[in-house]
């Protein structure tokens, strides 16, 4: 379970104060000045370490701070007057040090650290200016003025070591630590020469969550039809046998920008970071709980039948305490608060289960040291309730104990499932996928509350709100199967930058979208790996491209083709047309995307891969034939003369009945070197059906 804390930072931006702003740019505008809160570092740890390349370490952090940072130098030969330094979604260690940043977490081989120093830099990181993942009263040190100190000081130590220079600077993060990039680009002058945010948010982000577990809610019954309907040699038609409920609530989802193609996990989905949004929901608009069930124009007050049947309201008496020792050897999902080792309660058991779907309900507690307070449900394993513990839990957790009489009640979670609804911004915000809830004379449908809470969510994280207005080079990385940051939310970002640069917005903006790739670099599962390819090569490639940019003025390929239909980005079926870096993969059985053969039947398999000119060459091609996410069979291609595109022909007879979905993996680089540095993934899939 994502704690609260961690979700407002994944989608950490929004409105502060000009004030606080004003005050933040003061002390942390320019290149020359030194931040008076950072102005005395010190470092405990210098040594020479061996894995994974050879590297100087340098850790340590600035006096009268919570700032601590992890720095790495590669030897003076490597070293090409640069830096690399990422940024987390949540503060609280050195990123890779104790969080492994994207860049390391594909092999022992391929870490952040070696990344850089193949890339002829130093790698920087830091805690963001504290030693916890909880919000600092001042965002902007936790936003973009830590990571600016650590910057600046890195160059002393950099010039110390290799000389006097001025390293260029690059900084990059996904998500939550995506929204601090732009915060850091758009905050500072002369600190980061070019950036690359992935997997961004937009202030509105936190809005859309609950129409994830809406959906879950009124479909997971048809989910399984969904995801069928749209894979390869399905009918096509998502919406095939769905009730008028069902296909409103689809249809809602898919206009809010959630990509249908993340419904072949839903059962991850059903929760997810709305379960750390509701205990602020409740605190900041605490009258929309019972609004919700009694006024109309909200959905509780003449619930459809499917909501009546979902409401759970029963009260218990707690049983048996799970401890998150315990809880990790049974194989229950564990909250994000039990990851520092510190056992903490995880699960519990009651002794009357209530019937339904658990996931999302309020614990109340009625009696006992813990009387007055509450949990949430994360999701429930056989007769554990797995528990959500926020920041405000750690003040009573420890307390609750067997006889504890509680309350199970998940009318909090059913309204906040359709809070998106009366939270729809003015429409000249070009937040278009809320444009669903307006009426023909352009006004919200559905009555509206006092205040928009996705921007006070996001002024959590970074410090300041996205203006568009930046300093350096940029290379804005979104996917088009990402679960949490929808792909509209990247486009939001660059028609916030066209505002700014106009005609000349491609002198210092790229946006490329990456197909078949969720919020998370890699494949969570290697099940997943059938179906997600991931941006991590391309990530890596953005950073390379986007130092040509700022030190040769050598621009990066071009921006990738869209258009946006009902809330969905939709990308062109060719390379060519589509652009950007990454490969386009065609699959083909029989000369189609189904077959339908005889155990024992040799299946043709055609692929075909092609890059967007200028920017690779294929270089693998490896086949999945039965869904084990190994690609145990590598294909051998036959590129044309330029390398830009290839074929791959094989055949795989099936020895045992059922349906099948084939996949083929393929990658480009840029200068194929033989290691995964940069390398850009993509597949295909067809059906084929054994009998």
């Amino acid at each position: 379970m994502i704690s609260r804390r961690q979700l407002m930072s994944i989608f950490g931006a929004a409105m502060l104060g000009l004030a606080a702003r004003s005050r933040a740019l003061d002390t942390a505008s320019s290149a020359a000045s030194v931040d008076p809160l950072f102005k005395d570092p010190f470092i405990d740890v210098d040594e020479w370490r061996d894995a994974p390349v050879r590297h100087r370490y340098v850790h340590g952090g600035f006096k009268g701070t919570d700032a601590l940072f992890s720095m790495y130098f590669p030897p003076k030969e490597l070293y090409q007057r640069r830096f690399f330094q990422p940024i987390g979604a949540v503060s609280g260690n050195e990123y890779s040090a104790q969080h492994p940043s994207p860049l390391s977490t594909v092999t022992q081989e391929n870490p952040s650290i070696s990344f850089a120093a193949a890339s002829g830099g130093y790698l920087v990181e830091s805690n963001l200016g504290s030693k916890n993942m909880y919000p600092l009263p001042d965002h902007t040190i936790e936003g973009f003025r830590t990571s600016a100190a650590v910057a600046q000081y890195s160059r002393v130590l950099a010039a110390q070591m290799y000389g006097p220079h001025r390293p260029y600077g690059y900084a990059y993060g996904g998500s939550g630590g995506g929204y601090k990039t732009v915060s850091m680009a758009e905050n500072t002058t002369g600190i980061w020469d070019g950036v690359v945010p992935y997997v961004l948010p937009s202030p509105m982000s936190t809005s859309v969550f609950s129409i994830q577990p809406l959906a879950y809610r009124i479909l997971k019954d048809k989910f399984p039809a969904i995801v069928d309907a749209i894979d390869p040699g399905g009918s096509g038609d998502m919406y095939a046998g769905l009730n008028a409920e069902e296909r409103a609530a689809l249809l809602e989802a898919t206009r809010m920008g959630l990509p249908p193609s993340i419904w072949f996990m839903y059962e991850r989905l059903g929760y997810g970071p709305l379960a750390v949004l509701i205990d602020n929901m409740v605190e900041w608009d605490p009258t929309y709980f019972d609004d919700f069930w009694k006024l109309p124009g909200y959905l509780g007050a003449n619930p459809p039948e499917s909501l009546k049947r979902a409401r759970i309201q029963q009260q218990t008496t707690l049983s048996k305490v799970v401890m998150s020792d315990e809880a990790k050897k049974l194989g229950l999902p564990l909250p994000m608060a039990a990851w520092a080792g510190t056992p903490i309660p995880a699960a519990i058991k009651v002794e009357t289960l209530p019937k339904g779907d658990l996931k999302g309900a309020t614990l109340y507690f009625k009696s006992g040291a813990a009387a007055g307070e509450k949990l949430s449900v994360s999701s429930v394993v056989g007769d554990m309730v797995a528990l959500g513990i926020g920041q405000d839990a750690f003040k009573f957790v420890n307390s609750i104990k067997p006889g504890d009489q509680v309350l199970i009640d998940n009318s909090i979670y059913l309204a906040a499932q359709t809070y998106h609804r009366h939270q729809v911004p003015p429409a000249n915000q070009h937040f278009y996928i809320f444009d669903q809830f307006r009426g023909p004379d352009g006004k919200p449908m559905y009555p509206q509350r006092p205040a928009l809470l996705g921007p006070r969510y996001a002024a959590l994280g970074c410090g300041s709100h996205q203006s568009g207005k930046f300093n350096c080079k940029m290379i804005v990385i979104s996917t088009l199967t990402d679960e949490y940051a929808s792909p509209w939310n990247a486009d939001w970002y660059r028609w916030k930058v066209q505002g700014v640069l106009g005609s000349r917005i491609d002198d210092s903006f790229r946006l490329w979208y990456v197909d078949n790739a969720m919020h998370n670099a890699l494949p969570y599962t290697k099940k997943d790996g059938i179906r997600i390819a991931g941006y991590l090569g391309v990530l890596q490639q953005a950073l390379r491209d986007v130092s040509a940019w700022v030190e040769k003025g050598t621009p990066p390929p071009a921006n990738t083709s869209f258009k946006v239909v009902d809330g969905q980005i939709q990308v062109p079926a060719s390379a060519a047309a589509r652009k950007g870096i990454q490969p386009v993969v065609k699959l083909s059985v029989h000369g189609g995307v189904r077959a339908d053969v005889k155990v024992g039947e040799a299946v043709t398999f055609t692929g075909v891969v092609e890059v967007p000119a200028g920017t690779g060459k294929v270089v693998v091609a490896d086949w999945d034939f039965e869904g084990s996410g190994d690609y145990p069979v590598a294909g051998k291609i036959s590129p044309d003369p330029s390398g830009t595109r290839a074929t791959v022909t094989t055949s795989y007879a099936f020895s045992k009945p059922g349906t099948y979905f084939p996949v083929l993996r393929a990658g480009s680089q840029r200068n194929p070197d033989g290691t995964l540095h940069a390398r850009a993934m993509n597949l295909d899939r067809v059906r084929v059906v054994v009998s």
